[in-house]
């Protein structure tokens, strides 16, 4: 019998507005606990529906973790538009009981490729300081952390595009649509 939190039917894509019903679901789900580690604070359903609602803007690129056809987890690569070479935000969340299992550090491997991509040459992120589990998946991808009293800022220099960053974007964005045909 196996798990039924193993990724071994992960699938980690782009999310575009077809997926609006999902990502809305997907924050509606999230604990008390994990709404506060992503919003840095407290977060009402309507606040993080409001959020959710509007996550598909034209400076940002969101992408999603389905286990099974389901989302578990997403990622937003913000800023992207607003100046070259850009400083993007990126923030996290996977679903309580999908964590410890992969599917952050998916995410984050397939974010880190877009936004190497797209010629980003900083990425920051923020957790509060109880947050290990983001601590920690920033510096196994070599993030330097600066501390202060309540949070934490993860800061990534992702490398230049190479041909085979470009080859597994354009492998996984193949794989993004392949899963509509053979559900």
């Amino acid at each position: 019998m196996s798990d039924r939190r193993t990724p071994q039917h992960l699938v980690v894509r782009r999310l575009h507005s077809g997926d609006q019903e999902d990502i809305c679901d997907h924050f509606l789900r999230l604990d008390v606990q994990t709404r506060r580690s992503r919003f840095c604070g407290a977060a009402s359903d309507n606040g993080v529906l409001n959020y959710a609602k509007n996550i598909l803007r034209y400076d940002s690129i969101v992408c999603g973790a389905f286990i099974d056809g389901h989302l578990k987890g997403l990622v937003e690569l913000n800023g992207l538009f607003h100046a070259w070479p850009s400083t993007t935000e990126a923030a996290f969340c996977v679903e309580t009981e999908w964590q410890n299992i992969g599917i952050g550090d998916a995410l984050f491997e397939h974010i880190l490729i877009i936004a190497r991509n797209r010629g980003v040459r900083t990425i920051k992120m923020v957790c509060l300081k109880e947050n290990i589990q983001m601590r920690h998946l920033a510096a196994k991808h070599n993030a330097r952390l600066v501390f202060d009293a309540d949070a934490v800022e993860a800061v990534l220099h992702p490398s230049w595009p190479t041909p085979g960053s470009v080859v597994k974007e354009i492998l996984a964005g193949t794989r993004e649509y392949s899963h509509l045909f053979f559900r």
